[in-house]
């Protein structure tokens, strides 16, 4: 589990293709302290470490193997050498819960549909895909590209959300565009209350 609250920016410097695609991805997080094994959220996509080591040029990596299924679902099919991903280590026992709970088993893709300057922060709106439309709610919390944030506003497919300035400085967001596809997440508690109004009015 995550918390959607991002913790490093990484790089993807390697794709391979294998029988899935093999993804290395620059971070600074120390190799030492990541286990073979482990879950990190990459832009919202939870992955697990299947290598890990440090550069000719003393920086860090960890490389993860993507499935077709998981090409199919997110926008990692996307990803190029030089890709810049937010990246959230998984969440111990006894962590702060700074945003909201995160599974990191992206639901769809959004598009950003419009982007406008509201005070010193950014009004982003997107468009979901129709059958997740249902499962955001004003003041609700998505996970779009794996950062935790609240919803603004819904109408009918679109939804919007405001990116303060320190979000843009310690995310991908800062570098976003219109007409950019991004990662989203449905907040667990969404998918559970309509699966049970779903099964009340059966």
């Amino acid at each position: 589990m995550f918390t959607g609250i991002i913790t490093d920016i990484g790089t993807v410097t390697e794709i391979e293709q294998r029988g899935d695609i093999r993804f290395r991805i620059q971070t600074s997080y120390e190799a030492d302290k990541i286990d073979i094994g482990a879950s990190i959220a990459s832009n919202g996509v939870c992955l697990t470490v299947v290598e890990k080591g440090t550069s000719s040029d003393n920086t860090y990596f960890y490389e993860v193997d993507v499935s077709a299924e998981t090409l199919s679902k997110t926008d990692l099919g996307k990803w190029q050498i030089g890709s810049k991903v937010n990246l959230e280590r998984s969440l111990k026992l006894g962590d702060e819960m700074g945003g909201h709970l995160v599974s990191g088993h992206v639901d769809g893709t959004a598009i950003i549909t419009d982007m406008s300057d509201d005070g010193a922060s950014t009004r982003f709106t997107f468009e979901a895909p129709q059958h997740l439309a249902p499962f955001i709610a004003a003041k609700g919390s998505v996970a779009l590209n794996g950062t935790s944030l609240t919803v603004n506003t819904v109408e009918g497919v679109f939804f919007t959300v405001n990116m303060i300035p320190h979000t843009k400085a310690v995310t991908t967001w800062g570098k976003a565009k219109q007409g950019d596809i991004v990662n989203l997440e449905i907040d667990t508690l969404a998918r559970y209350v309509a699966r049970l109004n779903e099964f009340q009015q059966s």
